[in-house]
């Protein structure tokens, strides 16, 4: 007899990254929860018996036999159960190794079903580990099973259509449920692009869709996670759980089960999210949304983003405290107002967040005593290191003149207060915090091995201009006296504080030297962003700061851009951990070239311009 009205659920259990027989019991657990719970269809997130952020150890043999064994364990615990669940793990069939999802129904193997939307530009390393699967079958637990894309299951009168990933299927007749198992990580719009991907599919379809995130537990080395799931029909959103509101993103909804025999076509996930992207109006600030709502809503993710991946990484090094330089100007102070809100998140005291201020040659009063006033402020533990005594010390070692103030001048403070941080950091038991931003990553505006170095960076998927805006959201919502500490660092203008002051007053603009964080940021997104040439960039340039920079300066500062991003991406291949936050990341896992690459090419395409 057909059931009109079925219970489903999605859940992201807080797996151990790595560990299937841990997580094997973890899920036969929730099963037998849900069964209880009187569910009809459990949605559990994409390879969730091992993690799906393992990267190539996807594909090594301890982990395939591990996850198999695991899943053995979940058939035989749950025995007598009516639950409609799939479990995720990768299974290895001669040399392919699959991302699958396995029906499991009673103690026993329905179907099972690939992934064949693997992305060559995921910053998850699937590509390197798994195939796109194949049609046949395959070899799980003694016993053949049937392996395509997309598996249909029928129960107590309805069908349940399931498949992995984002993937693009063809559907003869709409289930009365799509059950969608997921690898997809947070973004600063992914929770836009989900709600209404789940919004308008099952609009389309007349059916209900199920849409399944991994939970937090997940490695934050270069993405983070949120258990972000949704349950929609027909153009509704019936439950969902909102980024990073719960550690296993638990949603459930009572369905109602309509019959609709008609065929389509069910477009994939990655091409709905491209469309949504098209046509967006360029602007001089592509970065930045117009809409001060839209707006607010990214500053608070990026908060939020910064703070979990963080807290993530803490946990999973087993941190006493975390450690920062702290300079008084705006990157180190977006990097405290992250690790404050971390501590907040796992509970820390405050004092567990430990700044060093390190003044050398170049450091003013207006800077420092920013940098002071805001961690008293904020309530965290603060440390003084006067560098310039050691500094002195290892450039006379060196054999360097102390009036020659050249780079090697400039690198040795930075490479000195680089090696307080760690030392600092060994002595405490935690980890240092990178300060850095992706408009400096860009330009390779960093010491090798100075700033450029830490042991995770927090800043580094975003850019000058959009660091502003956090720290100004921040500042908004803060206390007054935190405010006008804030306000004040957000009118001081960018230095390295690297050369002897005059006066009291800063000697380099680092603006002044590689050229306005503006019209950076906009190369940044066009060239690594939308792969636009160099001719083209400029064109919209021109366009976009009409009446702020001129022809000949657009020109200039496009040229140094270009060079410096080649010549300067050997710092971002050997760069700290970090998370990507939306569309345009330049992280180590994300932008795939050469160190070695010439530029040429691009400045020819450049100089066309003017012939």
């Amino acid at each position: 007899m057909k059931k009109e009205l079925i219970k489903v659920k999605c859940l992201s259990p807080e797996i151990k990254l790595g560990n299937p027989i841990y997580n094997g019991d973890l899920l036969a657990d929730e099963i037998i929860r849900a069964d209880s719970e009187g569910v009809d269809v459990l949605c559990l997130p994409e390879l969730c018996l091992c993690g799906t952020s393992l990267g190539d150890m996807l594909s090594n043999d301890v982990i395939i036999r591990s996850c198999e064994s695991a899943l053995g364990k979940i058939l035989n615990k749950t025995k007598g159960t009516s639950v409609l669940a799939i479990i995720g793990l990768p299974v290895k069939q001669g040399k392919n190794t699959c991302s699958t999802g396995v029906i499991i129904e009673n103690g026993k193997i329905l179907g099972a079903i690939y992934n064949d939307s693997i992305d060559i530009k995921s910053p998850l390393g699937h590509i390197r580990a798994l195939s796109e699967g194949f049609y046949g079958e395959i070899n799980l637990l003694n016993q053949k099973i049937n392996f395509s894309n997309y598996f249909e299951a029928t129960k107590n009168g309805n069908k349940f259509g399931f498949f992995l990933g984002s993937g693009k299927i063809q559907l003869s007749a709409t289930p009365s449920v799509l059950v969608n198992p997921t690898s997809l990580y947070e973004t600063i719009t992914s929770e836009i692009i989900a709600t209404e991907y789940a919004k308008k599919k099952s609009e389309a379809l007349g059916c209900a869709y199920m849409l399944c995130t991994p939970c937090e537990n997940e490695s934050s080395s270069n993405v983070i996670f949120s258990a972000s799931n949704i349950i929609s029909q027909r153009g509704e959103i019936l439950a969902s759980a909102l980024p990073f509101e719960s550690k296993n993103g638990e949603c459930v909804s009572i369905i109602e089960c309509f019959s609709n025999n008609s065929s389509c076509k069910f477009e994939s996930y990655s091409s709905f999210a491209k469309k949504l992207c098209l046509n967006i109006e360029t602007s001089k600030n592509p970065f930045i949304p117009k809409d001060e709502k839209e707006l607010n809503r990214r500053l608070k993710k990026i908060l939020d983003m910064e703070s979990h991946a963080l807290a993530r990484r803490l946990t999973a090094s087993y941190s006493k405290c975390c450690v920062l330089g702290i300079s008084g100007g705006l990157d180190s102070t977006l990097a405290l107002i992250t690790c404050v809100l971390c501590a907040d998140l796992i509970g820390w005291d405050r004092k567990n967040v430990v700044c060093v201020t390190m003044p050398c040659f170049g450091t003013t009063s207006r800077t420092k005593n920013n940098a002071t006033e805001l961690c008293n402020a904020l309530g965290v533990t603060l440390k003084e290191v006067n560098i310039a005594e050691a500094v002195s010390v290892h450039l006379r070692d060196i054999g360097h003149d102390m009036e020659n103030r050249n780079v090697t001048y400039e690198n040795a403070q930075a490479r000195e207060r680089t090696q307080v941080l760690m030392d600092i950091a060994n002595d405490l038991g935690g980890i240092v915090i990178g300060t850095g931003d992706m408009s400096e990553v860009a330009l390779g505006w960093s010491t090798y091995n100075g700033d450029h170095m830490s042991m995770y960076g927090v800043n580094s998927a975003i850019v000058k201009t959009l660091i502003r805006h956090v720290v100004a959201y921040f500042a908004k919502n803060a206390d007054k006296k935190v405010a006008d500490i804030l306000y004040d660092i957000l009118d001081t203008p960018v230095s390295p504080e690297l050369l002897p002051h005059k006066d009291g007053e800063i000697q380099q603009r680092t603006e002044d030297i590689v050229g306005p964080y503006e019209l950076h940021d906009f190369f940044i997104y066009y060239f690594a962003g939308k792969s636009l040439a160099p001719s083209e960039i400029y064109h919209l340039a021109v366009k976009n700061f009409e009446g702020i920079f001129d022809c000949d300066t657009i020109y200039k500062w496009l040229e140094i851009f270009i060079k410096r991003f080649f010549t300067q991406h050997f710092k971002r291949c050997c760069s700290p951990d970090a998370i990507s936050l939306g569309s345009v990341s330049l992280g180590k896992y994300d932008l795939q070239m050469p160190s070695d690459m010439s530029y040429e090419a691009f400045l020819e395409d450049l100089k066309s311009i003017r012939e």
